[in-house]
């Protein structure tokens, strides 16, 4: 199978990468003069002949750069009347493709920074015929905090967030006060924040944050049950092979 590696080939000027139709490098080209902790790295990686032939074809179409412009989602999507549910970290879209073919009445915007796992969600998007999914690039607190307005989505997922394990490091979490307080205030009345982690630790640090939150309520007594919905992910194949316990958290916006 043939690649070529998107962080390693040199991007023509105006920072694109090469992909002349595909997501930009630094979709926002000042966030990273943003005095605050990432909770993330880009990783560009090898993309296959087939996600970057779906990147170049498909961006124009489906794909979303997080430049801090207001989005229209009802433009985005192509109606007024889908409810929209933003994933952060899809990985490489498996699950977000089989959640989107099973819920299409559902809008799905998954935001990562992965550039072989954006060309493979595409590819999952067209082969699938899935009109609900739409691909962002970029860091998702600008999305939140910038593009959106406040009560515009029907959910938030973050499914299997890096951990970062090591003590010095859980300043970068995602699942901090500050965050979450952004997030909810993006969600409609009754939307559903719903995250998956395999590492125990995180698993307390979100129950506990999420909880402190005044404007959530926990679904359930604690941890959820595993829905359903929630397709099996690589991630969470590796942490049960590991003996990793996976929890889920289900909070609804009040």
């Amino acid at each position: 199978m043939s690649t070529v590696d998107a962080e390693n080939t040199p991007a023509p000027r105006g920072g694109r990468p090469m992909f002349p139709n595909g997501p930009v490098a630094r979709p926002h080209p000042n966030a990273h003069h943003e005095q605050r902790i990432r909770t993330f790295h880009p990783r560009r990686g090898r993309v296959t002949a087939a996600q970057g032939d779906a990147i170049n074809r498909l961006w124009p179409q489906w794909g979303l750069d997080i430049d801090g412009a207001p989005l229209d989602l009802a433009a985005l999507f192509g109606t007024a009347d889908l409810p929209v549910v933003v994933e952060i970290g899809f990985g490489m879209g498996d699950a977000t493709a089989q959640m989107a073919a099973a819920d299409p009445g559902t809008g799905i915007l998954a935001v990562d920074v992965h550039t072989p796992g954006q060309g493979n969600l595409l590819c999952l998007a067209e082969r699938n015929g899935l009109s609900n999914i739409r691909v962002a690039n970029g860091d998702a607190v600008i999305l939140l905090r910038d593009m959106l307005p406040p009560a515009s989505l029907a959910g938030l997922r973050v499914f299997f967030p890096d951990p970062w394990p090591k003590a010095r490091h859980h300043k970068r979490r995602m699942i901090q006060p500050e965050f979450v307080s952004l997030a909810v205030s993006r969600l409609a009345p009754g939307a559903v924040f719903h995250c998956a982690t395999d590492w125990e630790p995180y698993a307390e640090q979100m129950l506990e944050v999420l909880g402190a939150e005044p404007e959530l309520r926990n679904a359930y007594d604690g941890y959820a049950p595993r829905p359903d919905f929630r397709p099996m992910t690589k991630f969470e194949r590796q942490g049960l092979a590991k003996g990793h316990v996976v929890h889920d958290l289900v909070f609804t916006r009040r």
